[in-house]
């Protein structure tokens, strides 16, 4: 839609109206026929409905628009034109080319985001500003606060309730797995029974964590980081014989299928909460455990584990 003529200045070369909605040309384009001239959003409106031209009827679609001729735009920056908020109180008459920079900082500008200065501190579109009441904004910010806090402090018992459900399940896991090998030591190996134990003290040794930017994640981790993260691995007590496994699986070439690709990883990232993952101690990184994420389906786990490294947003719970 073009600008109303009555603000111009002088009168308007004919040439510079829009023949669909008869105001001053905004964002112009140009049939490369006939030469006609429209308005951006006129135009393609128009040939959502019909696929000629409004002016000579030839055929025209929105594939064959293209830009208005420089010599059109400079004669449309240079008209003059008052300011939108004149009905507001502002004066100004300037160059069409200068408006946008205008209605940004114009005083007149209702929309204009203005600092409630009774003591709230508020920002807010300036015709706001009179209906503005700073105890009822408080007021409101308070309960808003309460209630995300109470949402906190049940997440935070849910959260709490399910580590303890999952550490009785590894402990009756750790229970059976004894079981079987007292009453079958032949059934496997009793240095395998051993790791195993090893593996599951020492992620019962490490503090849950809670990512909270999953977008974060990096899935090609270089050399040197991999490195660092050995280290702290190791230095957490990490079975040696299981660390160069979940170093390997940190890069996204190892990981299952519900993590393999950039795409499968925006999908499934509402189901990445459902994790049970902890804090590789120092980093930027959790480590998430086959043996304690059984719940998750086989496409999002990998054994005997997987490293997860992110440039930020990762805590302890």
């Amino acid at each position: 839609m073009g600008y109303d003529v009555t603000r111009f200045q002088g009168e308007v070369d004919e040439d510079l109206i829009c023949p669909i909605c008869n105001g001053v040309l905004e964002e112009p384009v140009q049939a490369p026929h006939c030469e006609h001239a429209f308005c951006s959003s006129c135009i393609t409106q128009w040939l959502s409905e019909k696929q000629i031209c409004p002016v000579d009827h030839s055929v025209l679609t929105i594939v064959h628009l293209c830009p208005a001729p420089r010599i059109m735009r400079n004669m449309l920056s240079k008209l003059q034109i008052a300011c939108d908020n004149a009905v507001f109180g502002c004066c100004a008459v300037l160059q069409l080319d200068d408006l946008m920079s205008h209605l940004r900082d114009c005083e007149h500008n209702p929309k204009r985001p203005v600092t409630c200065e009774q003591g709230c501190g508020l920002k807010m579109p300036q015709d706001q500003l009179p209906k503005h009441n700073c105890v009822k904004h408080m007021i409101s910010v308070i309960q808003r606060q309460q209630t995300r806090i109470a949402e906190l402090e049940m997440m935070s018992v849910e959260q709490k309730h399910q580590l303890e459900e999952q550490n009785q399940d590894i402990q009756l896991l750790k229970a059976y797995m004894l079981g079987i090998h007292s009453v079958n030591p032949n059934l496997q190996n009793p240095e395998e029974t051993t790791d195993y134990n090893e593996v599951l003290e020492w992620v019962s040794s490490l503090k849950p964590a809670r990512v909270t930017c999953w977008g974060g994640m990096i899935s090609t981790p270089n050399s040197v980081l991999q490195t660092v993260i050995k280290h702290s691995l190791v230095e957490s007590g990490c079975p040696a014989s299981i660390v160069n496994q979940l170093i390997e699986n940190a890069h996204e070439s190892n990981w299952p299928p519900g993590l393999a690709t950039l795409e499968t990883r925006q999908t499934n990232r509402h189901y990445y909460e459902n994790y049970m993952a902890k804090c590789i101690p120092g980093m930027q990184a959790v480590v998430v455990m086959a043996c304690e994420n059984q719940h998750m389906g086989e496409d999002m786990v990998q054994e005997p584990g997987l490293v997860m490294t992110f440039s930020h947003g990762v805590e302890e719970i």
